[in-house]
């Protein structure tokens, strides 16, 4: 049987890393903090919560997409996995924080 590629999981949840209360986007899976940028390394595909790895995922790079706006480029503290995510910087609840989004720009990875 195919896996899903997503999986749409929009939970609100509490940020590992800065403790913000973050609210689900709902439109697709929140999955990093619109405060700090940080993630949690819960998905081995988007929106499965399949990882057993767990650790937090540090915001190390961000770079500009024609058709998804603002991708940003996590790395995973406990286990080295780097995965990107699109920014939901236009999002109507709880939009990421722009200026963290076109700082991390500037990063190369």
């Amino acid at each position: 049987m195919e896996q899903k590629r997503f999986t749409k999981n929009d939970a609100g949840f509490v940020c590992g890393h800065c403790g913000a209360q973050v609210q689900p986007l709902g439109y697709t899976s929140r999955n990093h903090c619109p405060v700090c940028l940080w993630s949690l390394h819960a998905d081995i595909l988007p929106g499965d919560r399949a990882s057993e790895c767990g650790g937090l995922m540090e915001p190390v790079s961000a770079y500009p997409d024609p058709k998804k706006g603002y991708v940003i480029v996590h790395r995973c503290t406990k286990c080295g996995a780097v995965r990107s995510n699109r920014a939901a910087h236009r999002a109507a609840v709880q939009a990421d924080n722009l200026s963290l989004i076109i700082e991390l720009t500037t990063r190369g990875y």
